[in-house]
C-alpha cells in the first residue's frame, strides 16, 4: 500500500515537472523594440489623410498599428523634445530648454528608455539621430547603450558619389565650391562649421542613389545590425534616427520627381493672429541661416515677425520638404522589409515618431520654435504584436511613449514618469486617458528672438494647454512650473478655438463670448502648475 502511494506521488510529481517545463517552454519571449525617430517630420502623411504626400511605407506601418492623430510634443525644438521623449519627463524636469544644455549635467541620474530596457535584459543599440548630440555626452548618452553608439561607416555610402561634404551635400557644384574655399586667403584650412557660414544651400535635387546621403547609408548599416541582432538569443531595443526632412531639404531627384511644383500647398494664412501676443512669434532664424535665403530677403518687403518669402520660393521649399519626407519614408520601408525578411515582425514593437511639427509659412513662420499647432502637433505610430490596427483622435503626448513601451513589453513602469500608457487607446481608440496636452517654449524678454537657440536662462516661458477643441497659452516671466504660481508673472495669454478657427487667425482670450472658456482653461493651467510645484 505504501509502495502504491509512493508510486502515485512519484507519477504526480513527474507530471507536474513535465507540465512546468511545458509551461516554461510556451512562455512568450520578450518582444523586441524598433524605435524610429524622424527629424522635423510633421503629420502630413497619408495615414493622417494627406492626399498629396507619398508615404507608402509609413502608411503601411499605420495599417499594422495605432495612429495617434492628436499627439503633441513637449517643446518644439530638437534637444528639449528628445530629452523629454527619452526620459518620459517634461522640460521643466529635464531642464533642457535649449540646444546646448547637457541633459546629465542637469540630472546626472535621470533614467532613459534604453537604460531602463537594458536593466530588464535587453540589448540596447542605436544609429542616427536619437538624442540631439548637443544635449548629451560625446558617446550620445553612454549609459543608454549596451553597445557603443554606431557611427556611420563610410563603406555604406554610394561608391559613385562618396561621402557628403559639410555633412549634407552631394551636388558637384557645391563640392567644387567647398574644395575651392577650404583654404582662406592666408592659407588656413577652414573647418566645416566655418565653411557653412558661406556655403549652405537650403536644398538640393541631385540624381544620386539613396545611400549617397547619410540616411540611406545608415539604413544599409541598420540592415546589417538587424541581421546580427536576429542571430543573438536576447531581446533588443534598436533605435534608428533619420535626419530628413530636416533642413537642408536634400533628397535624391527621384523623390522630387514625385511632385509637381505648382501643386505645392502654400499656407492660406500668413499673418499674425488678430490680438496676437508678440512674444509668441519668432523670426524663422533657422531658415535665415541658409546662404540662399538672405539675397531673397533683401529684395522682399519684410514684416516685423517671421520671414516673408516670395511665392515661388515658398513653393520650392515646400516641394523640398515633401521630397525629403518621401525620401525618409523610403528608408522606413527598408527597416520594415528587413524585419519581415528576418522573421522578426511578429515579435517586434515598432514606434515611429517625428520630434515636433514644422511651420511651412503659416503665420509667416517657417521651421518650428513656437507653441502653435503646426509646431507642436507631431506624428506618433505604435505597432505591437496582438493589438489590432486603429487610429485615435484622443490626446497623447511624447511623455507617454516611455510608459507605453514598458506596458507593451511587459516590463515594470517606473513610478516617477510624467506620462501615461497609451495601451488603453490602442485597445479602444474611442477611449480617453487625459483631458489636455502641455507644450512649452522659452523666449527672450523682448519677445522677438535674435537667434533660434534660446538660452535656458530665457526670462519668458510660454505654456500651452491643448484640449480637444481649444488651445490656451499663458506667457510667464521669471517662472517655471516647479515654482509657486504668481499671477503677477503673466505677461499675456492666447486662446484659439479650432472648431471655429483652425488656422489660429483670432486670439479670443479677451473675447466676451469666450470669457468662461478662458477662465476654465486658465484654471486648468494653474492647477497643472500647482501639481508640479516643488518637484
Amino acid at each position: 500500500m505504501i509502495l502504491r502511494v509512493q508510486t502515485i506521488q512519484a507519477i504526480v510529481f513527474l507530471i507536474l515537472i513535465l507540465f512546468g517545463f511545458k509551461t516554461f517552454a510556451q512562455k512568450p519571449e520578450k518582444p523586441n523594440v524598433l524605435f524610429i525617430a524622424i527629424d522635423d517630420l510633421k503629420p502630413i502623411l497619408g495615414c493622417h489623410g494627406d492626399q498629396l504626400i507619398k508615404t507608402p511605407n509609413i502608411d503601411r506601418l499605420a495599417k499594422m498599428g495605432t495612429v495617434f492623430k492628436s499627439n503633441y510634443c513637449q517643446q518644439a525644438v530638437c534637444g528639449p523634445t528628445r530629452a523629454s521623449i527619452m526620459t518620459g519627463m517634461r522640460p521643466d524636469v529635464t531642464k533642457v530648454w535649449d540646444l546646448k544644455t547637457k541633459m546629465r549635467d542637469m540630472n546626472p541620474d535621470i533614467l532613459t528608455i534604453p537604460q531602463h530596457f537594458a536593466a530588464q535584459g535587453y540589448s540596447t543599440q542605436a544609429i542616427g539621430k536619437i538624442y540631439d548630440p548637443r544635449c548629451v555626452d560625446k558617446d550620445l548618452d553612454k549609459v543608454s547603450w549596451t553597445v557603443p553608439y554606431y557611427q556611420t561607416d563610410n563603406k555604406y555610402y554610394a561608391a559613385s558619389t562618396g561621402k557628403t561634404v559639410l555633412n549634407y551635400y552631394q551636388a558637384k557644384e557645391t563640392k567644387a565650391l567647398v574644395e575651392k574655399k577650404r583654404r582662406d586667403d592666408n592659407g588656413k584650412i577652414l573647418t566645416d562649421l566655418e565653411l557653412l557660414a558661406t556655403i549652405r544651400p537650403s536644398m538640393e535635387s541631385v540624381d544620386v542613389p539613396d545611400h549617397a546621403y547619410i540616411d540611406g547609408a545608415n539604413m544599409l548599416q541598420a540592415k546589417d545590425i538587424l541581421n546580427e541582432l536576429q542571430k543573438k538569443n536576447e531581446p533588443f531595443f534598436f533605435a534608428v534616427g533619420l535626419a530628413k526632412p530636416h533642413l537642408p531639404f536634400n533628397a535624391p531627384k527621384k523623390y522630387w520627381d514625385l511632385y509637381q511644383r505648382d501643386d505645392m500647398p502654400v499656407a492660406e494664412f500668413q499673418e499674425q493672429s488678430n490680438h496676437a501676443i508678440d512674444v509668441a512669434y519668432h523670426n524663422s532664424g533657422e531658415l535665415r541661416a541658409y546662404t540662399d535665403i538672405p539675397p531673397i530677403l533683401s529684395n522682399t518687403d519684410q514684416k516685423s515677425y517671421g520671414i516673408t518669402l516670395p511665392l515661388d520660393k515658398q513653393k520650392e521649399l515646400i516641394h523640398g520638404y515633401y521630397a525629403a519626407v518621401s525620401y525618409a519614408d523610403a528608408q522606413v520601408g527598408i527597416l520594415l522589409n528587413t524585419l519581415d525578411s528576418l522573421g522578426l515582425s511578429k515579435n517586434t514593437i515598432i514606434v515611429l515618431w517625428g520630434d515636433h511639427g514644422w511651420h511651412l509659412g503659416d503665420h509667416n513662420l517657417w521651421c518650428k520654435h513656437s507653441n502653435y499647432e503646426q509646431a507642436t502637433r507631431s506624428p506618433l505610430i505604435f505597432s505591437a504584436p496582438h493589438i489590432k490596427a486603429s487610429a485615435t483622435s484622443s490626446l497623447s503626448e511624447f511623455v507617454d511613449v516611455f510608459p507605453t513601451l514598458c506596458n507593451l513589453a511587459g516590463i515594470p513602469v517606473p513610478n516617477h514618469l510624467e506620462g501615461k500608457s497609451l495601451v488603453p487607446l490602442m485597445e479602444n481608440p474611442n477611449s480617453s486617458i487625459k483631458d489636455f496636452a502641455i507644450s512649452q517654449y522659452p523666449r527672450s524678454s523682448t519677445g522677438m528672438e535674435s537667434q533660434r537657440m534660446v538660452d535656458a536662462s530665457s526670462k519668458v516661458m510660454g505654456y500651452s494647454l491643448r484640449t480637444k477643441r481649444y488651445r490656451y497659452t499663458i506667457w510667464m516671466e521669471n517662472f517655471r512650473s516647479n515654482l509657486p504660481f504668481k499671477a503677477s508673472s503673466i505677461i499675456g495669454d492666447e486662446l484659439y478655438d479650432y472648431e471655429e478657427d483652425p488656422g489660429e487667425r483670432f486670439n479670443v482670450a479677451a473675447d466676451k463670448k469666450y470669457e468662461q472658456v478662458a477662465k476654465d482653461l486658465k484654471n486648468k493651467m494653474i492647477g497643472y502648475f500647482r501639481s508640479k510645484e516643488s518637484r
